[in-house]
């Protein structure tokens, strides 16, 4: 092809996703072609004013492995964009250790962010060449740093380098008492790695009395170097660990809706407890694994070393307080630690499914190289559906492309999902209308080759719940003598509803339930709400969110919702904003919605899903086993199950139009009252959609992948 025709693929993809697909040809072509008209084509692109095509630059650079072109990627250290800047640290990586960068990225390490974790990833592979060289440039590092996060994250860092001076300054940082708590901590964690090293365990033992969080950070490095055996055998079923690092996963799904405590934190619950269950024993163990404190963690390694099966939940230490899924990049290192922790603790894992392109993912790949264990990824297309949107909706640009992903990190998140799964010994694929060719044009996975690695397998939910929520909600819209009250639940629920203007008790409700970010499309869905005549024809209810402790991106949301509709005038106006509920009450919410409370609410309301995209959509699935009408994207996995026009509407979600169109419409369908719909819907989900189905079909998944395994580690022995 040549390199200038890759550019050219470029800078005429008609879609930021193909443009982003093309790039791997200009990086292709640049590694094939090294040359003084290579380096000019990229040097003009990185000149120019397209973000994405000056960012395949950077990469393409880094494939040429010429000394002309490591100069001038180096020299981009210093560019004045910081997302060149970003993108040259990563793509260093690539390249042989060049001491003429080095201290660039440990400023960007001590900087600290997305940007420092990719500039640590790099020092960390430089580090097995180079280890002397990266140790002594620390420590000159450490000399000026005061800033206690900073250091924390240079020390960090230095932990990765396995050489002896980095040892010696690690223990030396590890008792020093005039180091902050966060640089001693960042100490202490990286000597727990040091296994076999001289006196290292000395000085952790003298670091473990108290209930201070060093001594704590201590405790566990201590078993880090001194692992708790499993105090059994293997079970004759499969282990299987699967992870989503960014929630606060319980039985009780007490959290449901706060933060990033969405549907994949309910679904693991409900799914590990299907596998364990399953009839056909072919999985023993389940291992859940979720962000939680250094005391869980350490509590959790005895449960973990002696259970042979059943459900089982784990929690991995990130900080000391939560933090969101886009901001936990920085925490690579310490995820990947707790995640080794804990599946070493457990005797390890016969498979480990990962499902999301986080950081959570990413050390657990790393952990899965390096014990052994095999991965099966659930591939969606995101972020490139969402890219596809917000490009759709004129909210990203190719000349705005480079500050979105300084924020969004589009870019490493579509290659992440292109590692992932390449690694994968099977890849799981969600529903779509097109799979075959959104997984091409958008993911550029072809499925149809080796079709036998790849499955497609829909998401459930459990309709235990949603039928006793369904029961006790008819028993409720049909009580006269405050029968209501009696249910906590939908106490709740009436107090909201009472709150309201008295005139505004006779209408239905549109509810909505998920987390409170961007993508949930909880702020336009108001938006489209309070600016159409449905704020005339039904009360809005919103269920999640953390409204007492807002991350970031709740905040952000809640800032723009209160910009719509300022908290005085929600009464007057029927908008309710309730914060995250348990999963069983934001089920019984669903249902209220659907019959009705008497004096509170009519009957006939509808469920609504405004996310720019939605991969499968759970709260979906759930409120059309209720018996509602649903109003969802027109893409991704919705458009795979409902019936538009009949139990529910599919519409472009970004579009504040349409959306109230589609909103319109679906209270017209619902306001029939039809009991047939109703079952309809529910048949839909109970014949295609429960939690079980999904665990009959990863069970021989998981077991033909540990087959698979089991043959190659043969074919290996057999050969050597």
């Amino acid at each position: 092809m040549g390199v200038q025709t890759a550019m050219d693929e470029v800078l005429g993809a008609p879609t930021i996703v193909q443009a982003l697909r093309a790039a791997d040809d200009v990086a292709f072509e640049a590694g094939r072609d090294a040359g003084v008209r290579t380096l000019r084509v990229l040097s003009t692109a990185l000149a120019g004013a397209d973000d994405i095509a000056a960012i395949a630059s950077v990469h393409a650079l880094a494939e040429m492995h010429d000394e002309e072109a490591l100069r001038t990627l180096v020299a981009l250290l210093s560019d004045r964009r910081p997302f060149i800047r970003e993108h040259a640290a990563w793509a260093l990586a690539q390249s042989l250790p060049r001491p003429d960068a080095v201290a660039r990225l440990i400023a960007m390490v001590a900087a600290g962010g997305f940007t420092g974790m990719l500039a640590q990833h790099t020092i960390e592979k430089w580090s097995v060449a180079a280890g002397e060289t990266l140790a002594v440039s620390l420590e000159s590092t450490l000399l000026t740093v005061t800033d206690a996060r900073a250091r924390a994250a240079v020390i960090e860092t230095l932990g990765l380098v396995h050489h002896p001076i980095a040892t010696r300054l690690l223990r030396g940082f590890a008792v020093d008492e005039n180091e902050p708590d966060a640089a001693r901590e960042a100490a202490v964690a990286a000597l727990g790695q040091r296994r076999g090293e001289a006196a290292v365990a000395d000085d952790l033992e003298a670091l473990v009395t108290g209930e201070r969080r060093l001594a704590k950070v201590a405790r566990l490095a201590l078993l880090d170097l001194d692992p708790v055996p499993p105090a059994h055998g293997r079970a004759d079923g499969l282990t299987v660990a699967q992870l989503f690092l960014h929630a606060d996963i319980d039985r009780s799904l007490s959290a449901a809706g706060a933060g990033d405590n969405g549907g994949i934190a309910t679904l693991l619950v409900r799914l590990g407890d299907a596998l364990t269950t399953d009839i056909s024993g072919a999985v023993s163990r389940v291992l859940t694994l979720s962000r939680g404190s250094l005391d869980q963690s350490a509590e959790d390694l005895l449960q973990l070393a002696g259970t042979t099966g059943g459900h089982v939940y784990a929690h991995v230490p990130l900080a000391a307080e939560p933090v969101s899924s886009a901001a936990a990049w920085p925490f690579r290192v310490a995820a990947r630690r707790g995640i080794r922790r804990a599946l070493r603790a457990a005797g390890g894992a016969d498979v480990l499914h990962l499902r999301m392109a986080d950081v959570g993912s990413l050390a657990a790949a790393d952990v899965a190289r390096e014990l052994g264990i095999p991965t099966v990824f659930t591939v969606a297309p995101d972020p490139h559906s969402v890219i596809q949107s917000l490009q759709d909706a004129g909210s990203l640009t190719r000349e705005g492309f480079g500050e979105t992903d300084l924020r969004e990190h589009f870019w490493f998140r579509a290659r992440l999902v292109q590692t992932l799964a390449a690694s994968a010994s099977h890849s799981v694929l969600f529903p779509r209308p097109n799979l075959a060719r959104d997984m091409r044009e958008l993911v550029g996975i072809d499925i149809d080759s080796h079709s036998e690695r790849h499955t497609a397998v829909a998401e459930g939910v459990d309709l235990a719940v949603i039928d006793r929520a369904v029961a006790d909600a008819r028993s409720a819209a049909t009580a006269t003598d405050g029968a209501d009250r009696s249910d906590p639940a939908f106490a709740a629920l009436a107090a909201h509803l009472e709150a309201l203007a008295p005139e505004r008790r006779g209408l239905p409700l549109l509810v909505t339930v998920g987390r409170m970010h961007r993508v949930k499309g909880m702020a336009t869905l108001v938006d489209a709400w309070t600016r159409s005549p449905l704020s005339e024809r039904a009360n809005l209810l919103i269920v999640g969110g953390d409204l007492a402790a807002p991350s970031r991106d709740e905040r952000l949301q809640l800032d723009l919702i209160e910009g719509v509709v300022p908290s005085p005038e929600r009464a007057r106006r029927g908008l309710i904003v309730a914060g995250h509920q348990p999963n069983d009450v934001a089920a019984r919410w669903i249902a209220a919605a659907r019959f009705g409370l008497p004096g509170r609410a009519a009957p006939g309301g509808v469920y609504v899903c405004a996310s720019i995209k939605e991969e499968f959509g759970l709260a979906v699935l759930e409120a059309m086993a209720t018996g509602l009408v649903v109003v969802t994207p027109d893409g991704g996995g919705p458009a795979t199950y409902v019936d538009h026009g009949d139990t529910g509407f599919l519409t472009a979600t970004w579009d504040r139009e349409r959306l109230a169109d589609a909103i319109g419409a679906a209270l017209d369908r619902a306001a029939a009252g039809d009991e047939a719909l109703a079952e309809r819907a529910r048949e839909v989900v109970a014949s295609r959609f429960t939690i079980q189905a999904m665990a009959e079909t990863l069970a021989p998944i998981y077991g033909s992948v540990v087959a698979q395994e089991a043959e190659f580690v043969e074919a290996t022995r057999i050969a050597a």
